[in-house]
């Protein structure tokens, strides 16, 4: 009875002290700041005093014409870029699970531009898609094919820097959609094959609906990268031309930079929101395919 009791405070204690170092991490630097957040987000605040106004600054944020452009700006790029990642990634899955020639090195070929600076990145495609000098413009004028003013054209600058966005992602995509191929059992691939199904029944019918967790997986993060994008937008077109590809986090920057700091914190505080409602209905089916996988 004695030993049942030691052993039993043994195995109470130890999970309480090992929480302790992880709830302390987590208050100091995510519940504390997440509060701070919401309160200056109810006030008018220089950095230095605030004074409580309510939800004003909510009201003002919703009231200007330019900020709630921002939030249909951020869907568009947030669609562009997930589809750009969704299919073109799962093109290279499929050309990666076969058995093609210098499949490792393209496969790190493809990463690359994951791991590259995003400002880099920005800075690059810049270059390219300039369009007196950058090389984009000057193949499609040897084509014959009249140039676009990519990133000055107020209906093609956001477009353009998503499908950027897109590009930079891929990597990570069809490294995660290939998973989800290799993980198909081989016997359930030779038995529609010999059931006769083509390579495009082969993909809508066995690829498709057995790699759905791993696509999941990839619109999740790239719906929450996507809403929160900041630093490849600025620095390519900086939320121009005029507010055409302003989106919700470069708002937020320019109110912080004009020294509306309450209403900056507010659009963070919207920004904080929009990823969390477009994120829960994802998370909600993956859990559901993970139970019916488990079950």
């Amino acid at each position: 009875m004695v030993l049942y009791s030691v052993q039993r405070s043994h195995r109470t204690a130890y999970p309480l002290w090992y929480l302790i170092l992880p709830c302390a991490v987590l208050a100091i630097f995510f519940l504390v700041p997440a509060f701070a957040a919401f309160y200056f987000s109810l006030t008018r605040w220089d950095l230095v005093n605030s004074e409580f106004i309510g939800l004003d600054n909510f009201f003002r944020f919703f009231s200007e014409a330019g900020l709630v452009n921002s939030i249909g700006h951020t869907v568009l790029f947030t669609i562009v870029s997930t589809a750009v990642k969704l299919v073109v990634g799962f093109g290279i899955a499929l050309l990666l699970h076969t058995a093609i020639a210098f499949r490792s090195a393209i496969r790190a070929l493809v990463f690359f531009p994951v791991i590259a600076s995003t400002i880099g990145i920005g800075i690059t495609f810049s270059v390219l898609l300039d369009p007196n000098t950058g090389l984009v413009n000057q193949a499609l004028e040897a084509l014959g094919v009249a140039a676009p003013y990519w990133l000055g054209d107020p209906s093609l600058a956001l477009l353009t820097v998503a499908a950027v966005d897109g590009w930079k992602g891929v990597g990570l995509a069809a490294v995660i959609l290939l998973a989800g191929l290799v993980s198909i059992p081989r016997e359930t691939i030779e038995a529609a094959r010999v059931d006769g199904a083509s390579s495009l029944q082969l993909i809508r019918s066995v690829y498709l609906p057995l790699i759905q967790p791993a696509a999941l997986t990839v619109l999740l993060l790239s719906v929450i990268g996507c809403i929160r994008a900041f630093d490849l937008i600025w620095t390519m077109t900086g939320g121009g031309p005029g507010f055409a590809s302003d989106v919700l986090a470069s708002v937020v920057y320019k109110q912080y930079q004009a020294g509306f700091y309450g209403l900056s914190t507010a659009g963070n505080v919207v920004l904080f929101l929009v990823v969390l409602i477009a994120s829960i209905p994802i998370w909600l089916v993956i859990r559901r395919a993970d139970r019916e996988r488990e079950g």
